[in-house]
């Protein structure tokens, strides 16, 4: 069996617009680099950086119930750690977020952009070493069987696009859904990068929103639940081995047998 990487997406800001990247270096158990390094409170969410525990994403802004964040363009750069905002295509917010000013310019912008969906003051929340603003405990690396997508699309009878799911790897080269037959396997690469795959991910009311328009038009967990019986779409895997993935690599199956 050969698993084509498609693609690979960060989303430096939980809730916010994609990354696209050609080239990715996993660390042995860490997360995917780059990936939900911060979060927008949305009032108090009881966060304590000195002690990080892992937070229900309901407290804070989120595509689940602020479906407006898909409007939003965003693209942060590491070299000056600035997050830039676009909306129609125009600039309305920039900050450099390793500053006090700067991430007051972000929540700023928040205020003004979607007032009645605030509980109290937004707050740009960094994730300490180690940590990351990750919807499950263990959600080090999420990837997405574009095939299963794909056969989605034909009982939806609508397309679906991928980033819906918010993944990081994107995978072809499996038959619909075998994605979850290897639950308990490690994938491996040439270069030596091997993922252990964990749990399916199940999929919340985020997914019905369009990741270009912001628009509420479809039922994705609803059409999973009755088509198949289950809110799954997608897998997450831990790093055993670390090393640089790029689009176009192939991963193989190994026995999860063989780790220790």
């Amino acid at each position: 069996m050969s698993i084509r990487i498609a693609s690979l997406q960060r989303y430096p800001v939980k809730g916010l617009s994609p990354e696209t990247l050609e080239t990715a270096a996993l660390g042995k158990g860490g997360y995917f680099p780059g990936d939900r390094l911060f979060a927008i409170e949305n009032g108090p969410a009881g966060f304590e950086p000195e002690n990080p525990q892992h937070q229900p994403k309901i407290k804070f802004l989120m595509l689940m119930r602020n479906e407006g964040l898909a409007r939003l363009k965003t693209r942060y750069v590491d070299s000056i750690t600035t997050l830039f905002i676009e909306d129609g295509g125009r600039e309305v917010a920039r900050g450099d977020l390793s500053t006090e000013q700067g991430r007051l310019a972000i929540e700023a912008f928040f205020r003004r952009f979607m007032p009645k969906e605030l509980r109290g003051a937004p707050k740009v929340l960094t994730a300490p070493d180690g940590f990351r603003f990750t919807d499950s405990r263990r959600g080090y690396v999420s990837l997405i069987n574009l095939a299963s997508v794909r056969q989605l699309e034909n009982v939806i009878g609508a397309p679906v696009d991928p980033l819906r799911f918010r993944g990081n790897i994107h995978i072809d080269g499996l038959e619909p859904w075998a994605e979850f037959d290897l639950v308990g396997q490690v994938l491996t690469t040439a270069s030596g990068v091997r993922l252990k795959v964990t749990k399916r991910i199940e999929r919340c009311a985020a997914t019905n929103v369009d990741p270009d328009t912001g628009i509420r038009d479809l039922q994705i967990p609803r059409s999973l639940m009755q088509a198949y019986g289950h809110f799954d779409c997608g897998i997450y895997a831990e790093v055993v081995s670390g090393g640089s993935i790029a689009v176009g690599d192939h991963f193989e199956t190994e026995q999860a047998s063989l780790v220790f």
